[in-house]
């Protein structure tokens, strides 16, 4: 086991509510979409593939998740899609990593900035903290649903490599060529995921955060959940008491 974190926690539970107000459909359908462009085949494309089972996991139409790889292949038309990773630091120094999929750049961008500067932090360049995290297969589970030790024995023999505590979660980590393996041992034990990224970025570290600085973090992490063009938000802050945003 490695540190404990609160942040997957968070994440987890505000995805889980981001999909009671369906606006997880269209994330999904715009990474389906980004992920196409690398080919159609999901036998031959990872990101595709794991995009394609979060989309079935919430009852996504077939036809959908149809259309959305044709128009990435470029076989349907459809508005062009850029994908963005802004990276910037939060209150207390947190870093923050957001992944953007949108069909305005420039609006994006002034928006994205805007949130950052109103919580006390500020973007920064490309390369600025992305050295801060690394590119893992995340697979996170409901303590509720298995044991430490069992889970452990289960995702440790199909590959994984490490696990975190997370709160009320587990959460699994691997590399990113293992994630078929170890989410299929874990699907095969009968268990259900709260979240399986075969490319989240992780944090390296954790920056610790209270008080004033707990809070804005928190509220830059809902305003950045909360747009509509963000995919992805990934931080490496740690929140040390009870703070509430």
């Amino acid at each position: 086991m490695s540190g404990h974190s609160k942040w997957a926690t968070i994440k987890h539970k505000k995805a889980a509510t981001d999909a009671k107000r369906g606006k997880i459909f269209t994330r999904l359908i715009k990474e389906i979409q980004i992920a196409a462009r690398s080919g159609g085949d999901p036998d031959g494309n990872p990101r595709l593939r794991t995009a394609i089972v979060a989309a079935k996991g919430v009852s996504m139409p077939a036809d959908n998740i149809k259309k959305a790889i044709m128009r990435g292949t470029g076989e349907l038309e459809g508005g062009q899609i850029d994908e963005i990773m802004f990276e910037g630091y939060g209150p207390g120094g947190a870093s923050v990593l957001v992944m953007v999929a949108t069909d305005n750049r420039n609006r994006t961008v002034a928006e994205i900035r805007h949130m950052f500067g109103k919580q006390g932090g500020n973007l920064g360049e490309q390369g600025s903290v992305a050295w801060k995290f690394d590119r893992r297969s995340q697979i996170v589970i409901d303590k509720e649903l298995i044991d430490e030790d069992k889970l452990m024995g289960i995702v440790l023999d199909a590959g994984a490599e490490d696990m975190k505590d997370s709160g009320d979660s587990w959460e699994v980590l691997s590399d990113v060529s293992a994630h078929d393996a170890v989410l299929a041992a874990i699907k095969q034990a009968g268990l259900e995921t709260l979240a399986a990224e075969a490319m989240a970025m992780v944090p390296k570290n954790l920056v610790p955060l209270e008080g004033k600085n707990a809070a804005g973090m928190l509220r830059l992490n809902d305003a950045l959940e909360d747009h509509d063009d963000v995919q992805s938000v990934y931080s490496d802050y740690e929140i040390t008491d009870d703070t509430e945003s």
